[in-house]
């Protein structure tokens, strides 16, 4: 793939004729439009009551976000026409399978049985690995990692006798076809595909507690909420969704990853005492400018109105919290209460890196699974979509002030720098 294009957040936005004039379109009808897709916390509930016939939203945990997403999607994300319907979706759907999963679980109380055991939760930043890693584990025989169709629509949970030839994989697969064909290089960005590994934070999205929902829109009011909210409900969702799925495909363990375990260690380790948790490490001044530019292109696809210097401020506040609470978190844990790697490492020597952290937890990685490693390393594309490039400068960041910063990180994980 020599001659694949590189490409810059400049690249990413809506390039679709058809959806430009479509917003035009939409905006002569505004008001129309805004009343119809209304993100008042009562409007989005009777919605996904409609969609579903389902009424029970159990624990009354949902209002307090849905006012804050309400005020910072209306203030602060300048979300166009097609913006305004893509994160209404979001919510929406979010809501309709909050319905789906707690009538399944109300409708299956064997489902308590069903028990989460040592799963595999990989919470390093973005772009440290992380994807990569969730891809190897998910290639051991005894793991299953999340996968993107599933844990979209988790209703009803897959059966083993169909599991390859669920209809739900064509449906996401359409998805992320028609996301693509909008908007190139995210592509390059990152990989998306409905039965690739996902990230778990689309489960915690549920109880409307989700970093996912910042990278689609800009809604700073409502990153700061989430920073401080109590996350044990959502987590308690989270082991719901696990146990619905794995009820008709036995699980021996799952396979996990979100940078958002890092801003709650405590919530995340009290739902799972016995999680293998992996935190990857990388040179900050490669992780914070390549996390702004991949968000300022996610959220080009919903506003025509994005600051890349506005988006990588937010993002750098927010990825220094994480480590700050991770570094904190560490200092007051068990010696061992995680296996820490590093992105150099792991690149290098990925199935020495795979021995060692395996070895950590007490384990050894299977000899197929070393095949099977062997054969994936050798087989998957390089940079097939592209390269992704950026500039720090781009977004109002200078590395030389980010390593500093970072500089109680990267020294007690000894993250070295890179060229």
């Amino acid at each position: 793939m020599a001659d694949a294009p590189d490409f810059t957040f400049r690249d990413a936005g809506l390039h679709s004729r058809f959806l430009r004039g479509a917003n035009r379109i939409a905006g002569a009808f505004g008001g129309s439009v805004r009343k119809r897709l209304s993100f008042a916390p009562d409007a989005l509930l009777d919605a996904a009551r409609r969609k579903t016939g389902l009424a029970d939203f159990g624990e009354d945990t949902l209002r307090e976000p849905l006012e804050v997403l309400q005020t910072s999607v209306e203030h602060e994300a300048n979300l166009t026409p097609f913006g305004r319907l893509a994160f209404h979706g979001l919510l929406l759907g979010a809501l309709a399978n909050r319905l789906q999963v707690l009538d399944w679980v109300k409708q299956h109380p064997e489902l308590k049985q069903e028990r989460i055991e040592r799963p595999w939760i990989v919470i390093g930043l973005p772009r440290t690995g992380t994807t990569l890693l969730s891809f190897l584990l998910g290639l051991d025989p005894l793991a299953r990692p999340l996968e993107q169709w599933e844990a979209s629509q988790p209703v009803p949970p897959p059966e083993l006798a169909t599991y390859r030839e669920d209809p739900r994989i064509a449906e996401c697969a359409r998805t992320f076809e028609r996301l693509q064909t909008l908007n190139p290089p995210i592509r390059a960005m990152h990989p998306f595909g409905a039965t690739l590994a996902t990230e778990c934070v689309t489960l915690l999205i549920f109880d409307l507690r989700s970093l996912s929902l910042e990278t689609q829109a800009f809604v700073p009011s409502y990153g700061a909420w989430l920073e401080q909210t109590d996350m044990r409900h959502a987590y308690a969702l989270h082991e719901q969704a696990l146990q619905l799925l794995q009820s008709k495909l036995p699980t021996h363990a799952w396979s996990l990853k979100t940078p958002q375990h890092l801003w709650s260690l405590e919530a995340m380790l009290e739902r799972y005492p016995d999680a293998r948790v992996i935190w990857t490490h990388r040179d900050p001044t490669k992780v914070v400018p390549s996390v702004a530019s991949l968000n300022t292109a996610m959220q080009r696809m919903t506003s025509d109105d994005v600051d890349p210097v506005r988006v990588g401020g937010t993002w750098n506040e927010k990825l220094h919290l994480a480590v700050s609470r991770g570094v904190e978190f560490d200092r007051q844990a068990q010696t061992g209460w995680c296996h820490h790697l590093l992105y150099g490492d792991l690149m290098r020597d990925p199935i020495g890196a795979m021995r060692k952290l395996y070895a950590h937890f007490g384990d050894d990685v299977h000899p197929h699974h070393e095949r099977l490693l062997r054969a994936w390393l050798e087989q998957r594309p390089q940079q097939a979509f592209g390269r992704h490039r950026y500039d720090a400068g781009d977004f109002g960041l200078e590395p030389s002030a980010i390593a500093e910063r970072y500089g109680e990180y990267t020294s007690r994980f000894g993250v070295p720098a890179e060229g």
